[in-house]
């Protein structure tokens, strides 16, 4: 399957902007990457922009008079916090992973967004394929990725144990090696909320309003259920109903948040 564009998202409108001190060309490469166009000073209506710094990718939006912007850093803030006191392997997403001992299972992350839980899953031991079908979130995990990797602290951890693919999940999933099936498929796909916008985390507000809602949760637990060897684990806000499909073999609940685990055991 050809990787998927820019055009595939919600981005028609979505534009590169890029600091005077980035170097053209790098802009230019990325622009075109992303089959976005480069502008140096996007238009006052303009509500969405991917912000190229001397630092790091931004996608910034400015709607009713307010700013927020988007970047990965594993390095500081909720990356760090959680590496540093998360809980180990005693915190939900490890024990709905089955991570006892000292088991290092094979993952792949097929809805990998920012990549936070497949960066503690890293932290824990797992080697991780990050899944991510949006170029323009893509981009913004590679960002986070290569500043991850030259950090002398984790450095190597991220460059042994997380691996970045674009494409869709269903795709690759289905067109893996046999030798090549991971020990488990994670899913945590953005739904449509319901709730009030001011109790969505502004991030993934953000980003649903560039890339959308993910609708084919169901066929992408299917396909999740034919690959993983031993389980696939789906992420779901607590209230939520299951995917559409087979009944989850157990749960693992978090104040917020709901583990639902599906027992596959093709060793």
């Amino acid at each position: 399957m050809t990787p998927p564009t820019a055009e595939t998202d919600r981005s028609a409108s979505l534009v590169l902007c890029a600091e005077p001190s980035v170097c053209p060309t790098v802009a230019a490469d990325l622009a075109q990457a992303l089959g976005l166009p480069l502008v140096s000073d996007p238009a006052a209506s303009q509500v969405h922009c991917l912000n190229l710094t001397t630092e790091r990718l931004e996608l910034r939006e400015h709607r009713y008079g307010v700013d927020q912007c988007v970047y990965v850093d594993f390095l500081a803030g909720q990356a760090a916090y959680r590496r540093r006191f998360g809980g180990g392997r005693n915190q939900p997403l490890a024990r709905a992973l089955g991570l006892k001992g000292g088991a290092n299972p094979t993952v792949v992350d097929a809805t990998a967004g920012l990549g936070r839980d497949a960066f503690v899953l890293a932290c824990l031991g797992c080697t991780v394929v990050l899944v991510e079908r949006s170029p323009v979130v893509a981009a913004l995990l590679r960002d986070g990725l290569s500043r991850a990797a030259q950090d002398h602290e984790i450095g190597s951890m991220v460059r042994e144990r997380l691996r970045l693919v674009l494409n869709d999940s269903r795709s690759y999933l289905t067109n893996l090696p046999e030798n090549e099936h991971p020990e488990i498929v994670y899913l945590d796909p953005m739904y449509p909320h319901r709730r009030k916008s001011a109790l969505v985390k502004k991030a993934m507000r953000v980003l649903r309003s560039v890339i959308g809602d993910d609708e084919d949760g169901p066929d992408l637990l299917a396909a999740a259920l034919i690959a993983a060897k031993q389980r696939v684990v789906v992420k779901r806000p607590r209230p939520a109903p299951p995917l559409e499909g087979p009944k989850p073999t157990f749960q693992i609940l978090a104040p917020n948040t709901r583990f639902d685990i599906y027992r596959t055991q093709r060793q």
